[in-house]
């Protein structure tokens, strides 16, 4: 029995197994079979292949993708649909993650979309993304990664406040946002944050080691970490 064949079939497990087959075929020859069962009624299978078709990419997986993240009535699908074109990298989907953020009201899919958005690395993110960090929990966290990944200047001055925040872990993801950067006003607040705690130390650590590493000697040994 075919793949196609198999996607069809009334054994919710049959389908699956068909799914995961899928994963070793080229992104031409998977496409229409994705497609194909992208209505599935059943929400597992069509988790599956909403998490497969980002590492599927085809002139219409990212339309399928859109459709998904928006019509699903599933949010855990919607989740899986937005974490999918973040996979894609396609700048273009910017627009459409945008939009269904706003009107999102289940927390895990815009969590998803946040970071989504710093896998995009869309510059036109910055300001959704500010807007997401006053939502707090885990979507404020992933605001502040994805902060990170746009890599724009105007980001460094968001991000700054949260070395100094009371959550050890978001002083750890600002570390790693500000790293990821490279800019160099960025690196140098690292290297001059003072911290308690071992694992943000370490983190600040991991940045400048890279950074005194690129420079003459007499420059690198002017960057210390200082815990206090």
């Amino acid at each position: 029995m075919d793949l196609a064949t198999q996607l069809q079939d009334p054994d919710f497990g049959v389908r699956l197994s068909a799914v995961n087959a899928i994963r070793d075929l080229p992104a031409e020859e998977a496409a229409p079979l994705l497609e194909q069962a992208l209505q599935d009624k059943n929400t597992r299978v069509r988790y599956s292949i909403v998490s497969l078709l980002g590492q599927k990419p085809s002139p219409q997986t990212k339309a399928l993708l859109t459709k998904a993240l928006f019509e699903d009535k599933e949010f855990d699908v919607r989740a899986a649909a937005a974490a999918s074109l973040g996979d894609l990298g396609d700048q273009s989907a910017y627009e459409d993650l945008a939009q269904a953020y706003v009107q999102e009201t289940e927390g895990l899919v815009r969590f998803s979309i946040v970071a989504a958005l710093g896998e995009l690395k869309a510059p036109q993110s910055l300001d959704l993304l500010i807007q997401a960090l006053t939502q707090g929990g885990f979507e404020e966290e992933a605001a502040v990664m994805a902060l990170g990944q746009i890599s724009v200047p105007e980001a460094i001055p968001v991000l700054i406040p949260y070395l100094t925040h009371s959550d050890w872990q978001l002083r750890v993801r600002a570390v790693h946002a500000l790293g990821t950067t490279g800019f160099p006003e960025a690196l140098a607040h690292l290297a001059a944050h003072h911290d308690a705690d071992t694992e943000v130390i370490t983190a600040i650590q991991s940045y400048t080691a890279v950074q005194q590493a690129s420079q003459p000697a007499s420059e690198a040994q002017g960057i210390k970490i200082v815990q206090s």
